[in-house]
């Protein structure tokens, strides 16, 4: 049986929906996972229809809604979209740069219904979480975590972690639990959207990343016996542990993504994916777009996989990994996961790492070493990074010439700022 042709009694019904309500955002951050070409995509939909998709993934099955972006908080609807979500029965969730989020509307959409935020820090530091930002946004976050907690929410607090800030990771932990945070969330960068371009700047060595994780092991360790302690969630590093990801549990069979603009997806990085015409919701139903589309038939089960996958022990818990990486590293989105030991591109990757420990060397034998990063004009251009941005991504999008996506090759744009 082909994937294609798997049969809807197969299918079950999505259990997470993440509503993308806008790509617009006030931060500018290196790591981004909005598409690199979220400026061609600035239609959003309206409230009746986020209305109408929400009745009807709930009608469904769904059960946990996350309102993301973006910015969630720039929608002027977003208390009347928790207060609908809610009556449907959902469990709700903000996930929020913490830009926009004042004690008065913190308390609007507690009364609307909303369970509980999760709030994102870049660093520990205020100097280099408004560097990797691109915005002076330290203090406001840190006003905001206050706020989420006096108003009785719970709190996540995301951190995305690369080469930057893992030496950090300790005070990171410190500061979440200054904060009252329920859970900690330590994300290592994914290499989609924004961190793929930035990948030789952010991606750390293989022992940067084990000697950030024994930290995090200790701090677990310090804290597992206290009565209402914070959970601490580290994010497994997939290039450096070599082993596939059961990307959102797998290709269509419990995460649904709807873009700004209605377009559902399986993945927030689907839509860059060669061949697959992902179902618009302007125009079909959240049923139909879920078990009758070929976009989302196209990688779930076995059917889709090569030998190499199909034949694999582990095909049923990491479900083949990463479809998009498998596109970004290889050219082919049906390959075998590329971090994979067992994919024949494995030494793409590995090449990756080797270029990012000799790069830490390089570093560690320069006057540059000592250097710290600093939120001036032109920072962006001596970190080689590439800051998310409208005239950046539009900038992007035209070098990359879309519709001949099957190249990796990386666009001749330098660093910038937006």
């Amino acid at each position: 049986m082909t994937a294609s042709a798997m049969a809807p009694a197969t299918v079950k019904p999505p259990f997470w929906l993440l509503a993308e309500l806008t790509y617009r955002c006030p931060l500018h951050c290196v790591f981004c996972s909005n598409p690199v070409d979220y400026a061609r995509h600035d239609q959003e939909l309206d409230t009746a229809t986020w209305k109408r998709v929400l009745a009807e993934a709930r009608a469904l099955g769904a059960v946990q809604l996350g309102f993301s972006g973006g910015e969630p908080l720039l929608r002027d609807d977003l208390e009347e979209l928790v207060e609908h979500a809610r009556g449907l029965g959902f469990y709700t969730n903000l996930i929020t740069s913490g830009v926009g989020l004042t004690a008065a509307r913190a308390q609007a959409l507690k009364r609307a219904g909303l369970d509980h935020i999760q709030l994102s820090f870049q660093d520990s530091s205020r100097e280099l979480n408004d560097f990797i930002s691109s915005t002076r946004t330290f203090d406001l976050k840190s006003r905001v975590a206050a706020i989420i907690k006096d108003a009785g929410y719970p709190m996540v607090l995301n951190c995305v972690m690369h080469r930057f800030n893992l030496p950090h990771v300790g005070r990171i932990v410190d500061m979440a639990e200054r904060m009252g945070a329920d859970f900690l969330e330590l994300a290592n960068t994914q290499y989609y959207g924004w961190a793929w371009h930035n990948r030789a700047a952010l991606m750390p060595t293989v022992d940067e990343l084990r000697d950030a994780e024994a930290i995090v092991m200790a701090h677990r360790e310090r804290i597992a016996s206290a009565a209402g302690a914070m959970k601490i969630l580290w994010v497994s590093p997939d290039y450096a542990d070599a082993k596939p990801k059961p990307c959102m549990a797998g290709w269509g069979s419990v995460f649904l993504v709807v873009a700004p603009d209605g377009l559902a997806l399986p993945c927030h990085s689907a839509r860059m994916l060669p061949g697959l015409a992902f179902p618009d919701l302007r125009e079909t139903s959240v049923r139909s777009a879920w078990f009758d589309s070929d976009a989302f038939n196209r990688y779930r089960g076995t059917g889709w996989m090569n030998d190499t996958c199909g034949t694999c022990d582990e095909r049923d818990r990491d479900h083949g990994g990463c479809r998009c990486q498998a596109f970004l590293v290889t050219g082919d989105a049906a390959a075998t996961d590329p971090v994979c030991r067992k994919s024949e591109h494995r030494g793409r990757i590995d090449a990756m790492l080797d270029a990012a420990a000799l790069a830490a060397a390089q570093r560690a034998d320069s006057a540059a070493a000592v250097a710290p990063l600093r939120f001036v004009p032109g920072a962006a251009k001596s970190a080689g990074l590439i800051f998310r941005g409208d005239a950046t991504s539009l900038a992007l999008s035209v070098a990359a010439d879309l519709p001949t996506r099957s190249s990796t090759r990386e666009p001749d744009l330098s660093p910038t700022s937006p």
